[in-house]
């Protein structure tokens, strides 16, 4: 059994091949049970979450992937994700490969929301605002990039300093990156917001989002968490991962459509749609689209064969 470090990963991960990586295992498709979750202490969310991903396809690999969420980490210098996944052969059963979770998870994350804005993000969009400073938000940057010409990065974070030490980081990669700390302005004149935070109340408001724009929500992975407003998904042509997921899992969605802002029926599309061309996604040039990413244990299993394959 092969164990595939971190910096295997990283380099097997390339956000060009991974996203046709998930593009095509969203055209072919793998058998995925809905994740187990599991709150650590179900009457505080900030203690911590137990996620439990199977997937596999008939004649290929099976894969498993066990990750905790503790949001209380960033304080004491540790990443809120992390965990291990185990990748099978779904033939005789062999343990394959083990791998860390955590940096298959960020990378394959940016990769699905990348995947999304391919299909969603004007082609002429130049201007980002990343919303978290987090281990997602350097990744959904490169990610985003690996698929439009963004000449222009703003972040914005709770704590400034955390975005500060990102805009560093990342203007020594060539980017043209800077810190914002007036949320609604930066959001007022970005073509794509990227919100990856941990967030329980909304953050972005629908009033602040320009025509054309499109805004990729990745964190707030419970029913209780949440980044954008009712205004904001109201307005918005709305697009997810999965289905499943979007529907019982995600704040932004399961939120409004219990109190009926919106229905079932106005999510236009997942990414099995998108990828198969059964929807064409963007349609219009002002059109304002949001895409919810809950993750799903395909996208795992994808990144998973490609790290596994390249280091084989």
């Amino acid at each position: 059994m092969q164990i595939i470090d971190n910096a295997k990963i990283a380099d097997a991960l390339q956000y060009p091949a991974l996203i046709d990586a998930l593009r095509r295992m969203f055209i072919d498709g793998c058998t995925q049970p809905l994740r187990h979750h599991h709150g650590l202490d179900p009457e505080d969310e900030k203690k911590g979450t137990l996620l439990i991903m199977p997937a596999w396809q008939s004649g290929g690999f099976l894969g498993l992937k066990t990750v905790t969420v503790m949001p209380e980490n960033g304080a004491k210098g540790l990443p809120s994700v992390q965990g291990t996944y185990m990748l099978f052969d779904a033939v005789d059963g062999r343990a394959l490969a083990l791998m860390d979770a955590g940096e298959l998870t960020i990378r394959r994350t940016a990769a699905a929301s990348a995947l999304a804005a391919s299909y969603l993000v004007r082609k002429d969009a130049s201007t980002m605002l990343m919303v978290g400073a987090g281990a997602m938000a350097p990744c959904l940057i490169r990610a985003h990039s690996a698929v439009r010409d963004l000449k222009e990065i703003s972040i914005w974070n709770h704590r400034p300093e955390k975005a500060e030490k990102l805009a560093d980081d990342l203007t020594r990669e060539g980017f043209s990156a800077q810190v914002v700390t007036n949320l609604e302005d930066a959001a007022r004149h970005a073509d794509l917001i990227s919100c990856a935070t941990l967030s329980t109340e909304p953050l972005i408001k629908g009033e602040w989002l320009k025509p054309g724009a499109h805004l990729d929500l990745v964190g707030a992975f419970t029913p209780a968490m949440r980044e954008s407003n009712d205004d904001a998904v109201k307005i918005a042509t709305l697009f997810v991962d999965t289905r499943e997921g979007g529907l019982k899992e995600a704040g932004d969605i399961v939120q409004p459509l219990q109190t009926g802002v919106i229905r079932e029926s106005d999510i236009q599309a997942d990414l099995y749609d998108l990828c198969k061309g059964t929807h064409a996604g963007r349609a219009l040039d002002d059109e304002i689209t949001l895409f919810k990413s809950t993750g799903a244990a395909l996208e795992d299993l994808a990144a998973a064969i490609l790290a596994y394959e390249a280091n084989g």
